[in-house]
């Protein structure tokens, strides 16, 4: 999961993007970088850490020009430590290319073998987005005459790439010297929408992986980028769309509307805050039907993301609502943490328990989702620490049993608490005296009941089922063994990265 931004405008797009990292801040906190356009001019500059670390004041006016794309990082592929997978990335050849890009190509081993062999292209990290950026130039280049670009021949090269490529992608592009380009995988796994604002000047236009970016920028969401579709907008601020996949479908991750994205967004037509009150419905339902015997006294929210359900749940129950977790703000999410000791570590510096809450009460703890079931574990600690006679837990989503390979950090069975175990097993686990879970089928509908015309969704960490149909035991055991320190997924060897950062060093 990362964060990306694309912007035409007619004043500098530097604090814009800037702004709008900090709104995605939330999809990627391991690195960060703005790319601005200026003429035929790249001007980057990224690096390792949040948004508000990595760039300065001198960093920022040297990011000149009225285009520009943004990203925020949250490792998947490659390496969470070098500062050279950083995105977003370059590539000098057929033109000038930066590209950004939020998901996980499913086939990345397969093409940077046929780049170096066939193609003649160096993918110098171990970055699956590098992979995908010197796909795209291949195809760029096999598409123009005279190295003339036009929109036909970018449509044409978008459509190549969709037929070289597996798995989930949103990407925003810039070509020095003609425009921003967007497109989204035919299958619509990870989010994309657009919006423009008319200046007086002019319209300007804004990519990016969620509507909330445009809310607070000022921009109009138009809509999303349909599953295989790409748009062009050229420096004059023209634009021009296509879908360039042949057979697309429309299967967004919903794990988006569990976890990912902010309960202000709405990503395909679906208001994530909706879906979230719809799953404590049904959650209530839930219990009310199988699980009378329990006498719950309060329920009580793990910040944030689950907020909306648990308050809707208590309202179904008809029991109060309280806030029993104190959470300091200063401190990221822990799912998107890489290493399981900083994850453990950083809960009990995340959340502090009121003991007001919990001394003497049955506690329904409500959280979106168990994964690994590290902060759960603590946070029933807690809750007990703090006082509680009997905790329950209840996760709004359904047990994750199955590794994510679309962009989501969930690469190995053995980490995800739910493998190989039953619902009784798992609340031994994490120490609970009861543990609910929502139904599969139930949280389809929850998605749906927001928006009926999209009936398919990615769930294959709850199911097993991996839509783009490469996904194989085999391909698991590799990823498998690169997390737990093998060969890295998208090499075939290992090589000197080079930190490529266009900007001047600090």
């Amino acid at each position: 999961m990362c964060g990306i931004l694309g912007l035409v405008a007619q004043t500098p797009a530097n604090q814009l993007l800037y702004d709008g990292l900090l709104v995605l801040q939330h999809r990627g906190q391991d690195a960060a970088g703005i790319v601005t356009a200026q003429d035929n001019t790249f001007h980057m500059h990224k690096g390792n850490g949040l948004v508000r670390d990595v760039f300065r004041t001198r960093n920022m006016r040297a990011l000149t020009g009225n285009m520009g794309i943004a990203h925020v990082r949250y490792p998947t592929a490659g390496s969470s430590e070098s500062s050279a997978e950083a995105q977003p990335f370059y590539v000098n050849s057929p033109f000038g290319i930066v590209l950004g890009h939020n998901g996980n190509l499913t086939n990345a081993v397969q093409l940077n073998r046929e780049l170096f062999r066939e193609d003649l292209r160096h993918v110098n990290t171990n970055s699956d987005s590098e992979v995908l950026l010197n796909v795209l130039a291949h195809e760029l280049q096999q598409s123009t005459q005279n190295y003339h670009l036009d929109p036909a021949a970018i449509f044409a090269a978008v459509s190549g790439v969709h037929r070289r490529c597996r798995g989930a992608y949103a990407v925003v592009a810039m070509i020095a010297g003609y425009g921003l380009l967007a497109f989204r995988d035919p299958y619509g796994i990870r989010p994309l929408v657009f919006g423009c604002i008319d200046t007086g000047q002019g319209i300007e236009y804004l990519v990016a992986s969620e509507s909330v970016a445009l809310d607070t920028l000022g921009f109009k969401l138009v809509r999303d980028i349909a599953p295989g579709e790409a748009i062009f907008i050229d420096g004059d601020g023209n634009f021009y769309n296509k879908q360039c996949a042949d057979s697309p479908t429309h299967n967004p991750c919903i794990f988006e509307y569990v976890y990912m994205a902010r309960p202000d967004s709405v990503m395909d037509g679906i208001s994530v805050y909706e879906t979230r009150l719809n799953m404590g419905e049904s959650l209530a339902d839930k219990i009310s039907k199988t699980m009378r015997h329990l006498d719950i006294d309060v329920v009580i929210p793990i910040p944030d993301s689950s907020r909306p359900s648990a308050l809707q749940l208590a309202n179904r129950l008809g029991v109060s609502f309280r806030e029993g977790f104190v959470k300091n703000r200063y401190i990221g999410r822990t799912f998107i943490m890489p290493g399981q000791q900083q994850r453990r570590k950083s809960v009990r510096q995340k959340l502090n328990a009121m003991r007001v809450e919990f001394s003497g009460k049955n506690v329904l703890l409500v959280d979106d989702s168990i994964v690994r079931g590290t902060t759960s574990r603590e946070i029933v600690q807690m809750a007990q620490g703090a006082g509680a006679h009997k905790v329950y837990f209840a996760s709004a989503a359904p047990p994750v049993r199955f590794p994510n390979v679309y962009g989501i950090d969930m690469p190995t069975r053995q980490e995800l608490i739910a493998t190989g175990r039953n619902d009784d097993e798992i609340c031994r686990e994490i120490g609970a005296d009861h543990l609910v879970y929502q139904e599969l089928d139930s949280l389809i509908k929850d998605v749906s009941r927001v928006n009926p015309s999209i009936t398919h969704y990615e769930t294959s960490c709850f199911d097993g089922h991996y839509i783009t149909g490469d996904v194989t035991e085999e391909y698991l055991a590799v990823l498998e063994a690169q997390r737990n320190g093998g060969a890295p997924l998208s090499r075939t060897g290992s090589s000197t990265q080079l930190d490529l950062n266009l900007a001047a060093a600090d």
